[in-house]
């Protein structure tokens, strides 16, 4: 039997790649309101100044601006409530662990629907000093160059 996973990504967090070192990625569901998921869908929804904290024994997505739905009315929420994320218990404390005794911090990396659930894709992540930064640059300068001499020769 086949899987048949669809899988859309609604936003991403292009500088949490650039400002951190990616260690694990977890995938977890968002606790959210209808209208909330209607705006999503339609890609009304940043994730760039959002960060992860663990309060209470319960992941929260912090700063995640969903725009208001259109036809909401009175349906519609605060644009930048705090969210609970849908973990498991195990997973919960392993980060809580990490994040106490090595430094880490939990990153947004994207928010994509995966079989018609909103999901949002969490990193354990260590931040990256200024020459770590200019390292990774000029890593992926090089690879571009080499990559478009190795085009060029074959043609």
């Amino acid at each position: 039997m086949k899987d048949k996973t669809t899988f859309k990504i609604i936003a991403n967090n292009k500088k949490a790649r650039h400002d951190y070192f990616i260690e694990t990625i977890y995938e977890a569901g968002i606790s959210l309101s209808g209208t909330e998921v209607k705006s999503i869908k339609q890609g009304k929804v940043s994730i760039k100044e959002s960060y992860c904290l663990i309060k209470n024994a319960e992941v929260i997505i912090m700063n995640m601006n969903i725009t208001s739905y259109d036809h909401g009315n009175i349906y519609n929420l605060d644009p930048i409530r705090d969210r609970k994320l849908l973990l498991n218990k195990k997973e919960i404390n392993k980060l809580l662990g990490q994040i106490k005794e090595k430094g880490y911090s939990l990153i947004p990396i994207n928010i994509h629907i995966k079989n018609g659930w909103v999901k949002l894709d969490i990193a354990l992540a260590k931040g990256k000093k200024n020459y770590d930064k200019r390292d990774s640059i000029l890593e992926k300068e090089h690879n571009r160059k080499i990559e478009f001499a190795l085009k060029n020769k074959y043609k």
